[in-house]
């Protein structure tokens, strides 16, 4: 066998390397820590001294990973919030009450501020609330709180613009209850069906 036939370096010996300077760089920095005492014959430090810094390191150690796991816990929170609005799905009854009480001319301008600000899923939302108040404010389907996607399905099958209804409905379920992304094809496809819905009943 040749010279050649033997690994000169791979992962884990390179990762080995790694592990142990790390740790005799620790090593050295905790005794550096350690007060110094000058060797003086028939003189030891104290027991009891040993304890103190054993335990200081280790207090100390615990405490900077505790704020450092909790600095990242709270950026993770940020990033990932906004897709965690599905999970939101019984409003509490000041936000009931202050949405219901929006337009469909309000919740029209919202959604479009919202595709704006390419927030699709809230936009295709806000178009889908727009719907609901439309149905209420011309008396077709009244707000009622317990009424699903479902229901309003069954609500609006006789219509003129049925199919637009659904589309509307059927991406709403999807999206809240299904945590389906919304892309800027589906929102124009949900644009579309809105429109189709105020040019019947206009």
């Amino acid at each position: 066998m040749t010279t050649n036939a033997f690994e000169k370096t791979n992962l884990g010996w390179q990762l080995q390397q790694l592990q142990q300077r790390v740790g005799e760089w620790i090593e050295l920095q905790l005794s550096q820590i350690r007060p110094r005492v000058p060797n003086i014959p028939n003189i030891s430090t104290p027991e009891w001294l040993n304890w103190v810094t054993w335990l200081l390191i280790r207090v100390a150690f615990w405490a900077i990973l505790g704020w450092v796991l909790l600095r990242l816990a709270s950026w993770l929170m940020r990033q990932m919030q906004p897709s965690w609005n599905w999970l939101n799905l019984k409003p509490d009854r000041q936000t009931t009450v202050a949405e219901s009480e929006l337009t469909a001319e309000t919740w029209l301008l919202r959604s479009r501020k919202l595709y704006r600000q390419s927030d699709y899923r809230e936009a295709a939302r806000a178009l889908y609330m727009a719907m609901l108040q439309q149905l209420n404010d011309t008396g077709i389907v009244p707000h009622q709180s317990s009424r699903t996607d479902g229901e309003y399905i069954q609500l609006t099958q006789q219509l003129p613009q049925q199919a637009a209804y659904q589309t509307l409905l059927q991406t709403h379920e999807r999206l809240w209850f299904g945590n389906e992304e919304i892309t800027p094809e589906t929102f124009e496809q949900c644009q579309q069906a809105y429109r189709d819905i105020q040019s019947a009943n206009s």
